[in-house]
């Protein structure tokens, strides 16, 4: 039989190798995709040097000891730096399979480094937007300031880790209870976010009257809002009043006379504040 050969007639559509392409993954999935790789790699090393260490007698002698206790932590923490360090290079192979870019942590960490800054100048840009209307400024009682107060280090925590204006949490504390932690409404609503038991529970808050407790319970949940509506403060505001379940509905700011009028109150506490800086 003849050989049969291969008829080329476009060259240029014959690839030696595949094209590179641009990793359509954000910086949080590229992130958790190296450290899984990497705790899979640490994994891998770990479970060699173990059976490497059962033909010596461990690394600290049969007779030692504790001998196999400090096995274990010494084989894990060479292990992770083994892997950490690219000794063996299967972390690098997988996230490139996967990625389609060279691992590279500090080129990871800068991105969402970046997109952390990026979020948080987007939630600004709409802070500003949101304080920069016509509606008048309210003058939050003495009383309620003093109390506030007392739960600053609280509220910054909460608004660094949930990438929120801390004079939002505080205008929002101000309307939903006046500051005061063993607030409760008719509802059922406690302390000073005023959270619901069944919005508490999601938010993982163990004692809903422990301010520490509320303020990140109800500032992860305004959070969540935020990020649900893209950054809009007013249709964020109506959903943590009247749920988000309404402003489906009604596609937008639903017609309730309390909702707008906490929509309003949270908008004059804001210009209270940001005239106080």
């Amino acid at each position: 039989m003849s050989d049969i050969g291969l008829k080329i007639t476009n060259n240029s559509k014959h690839i030696a190798k595949p094209q590179g392409f641009e990793s359509t993954k954000t910086p949080k999935e590229k992130a958790k995709l190296a450290k899984a790789a990497q705790d899979f790699e640490s994994m891998l090393t770990s479970m060699m040097l173990k059976s490497m260490n059962k033909t010596t007698g461990g690394m600290f002698g049969e007779e030692s000891f504790g001998g196999d206790y400090f096995d274990t932590i010494f084989e894990t923490e060479l292990a992770s730096f083994i892997s950490e360090n690219k000794s063996l290079g299967l972390a690098d192979m997988i996230y490139k399979k996967v990625i389609g870019e060279d691992l590279d942590m500090n080129k990871i960490k800068q991105e969402l480094q970046s997109e952390n800054t990026n979020n948080v100048k987007a939630v600004s840009a709409k802070v500003d937007k949101f304080t920069d209307d016509n509606s008048s400024t309210i003058m939050p009682s003495k009383g309620s300031v003093n109390r506030l107060n007392k739960f600053d280090s609280i509220i910054n925590k909460a608004s660094e880790k949930f990438n929120i204006d801390k004079n939002l949490i505080k205008s929002v504390i101000l309307t939903e209870s006046a500051a005061n932690p063993k607030a409760i409404s008719k509802a059922n609503a406690k302390g000073l976010m005023q959270l619901i038991d069944s919005t508490a529970a999601d938010m993982n808050v163990k004692n809903v009257w422990n301010p520490e407790d509320n303020i990140f319970g109800g500032s992860k949940y305004l959070s969540k809002m935020l990020n649900k509506y893209n950054g809009d403060i007013e249709k964020s505001l109506a959903a943590y009043n009247a749920g988000p379940g309404n402003v489906e509905k009604y596609d937008g700011i639903p017609p309730f006379e309390e909702t707008k009028n906490y929509i309003n109150r949270v908008k004059g506490y804001m210009k209270y504040w940001e005239n106080e800086l």
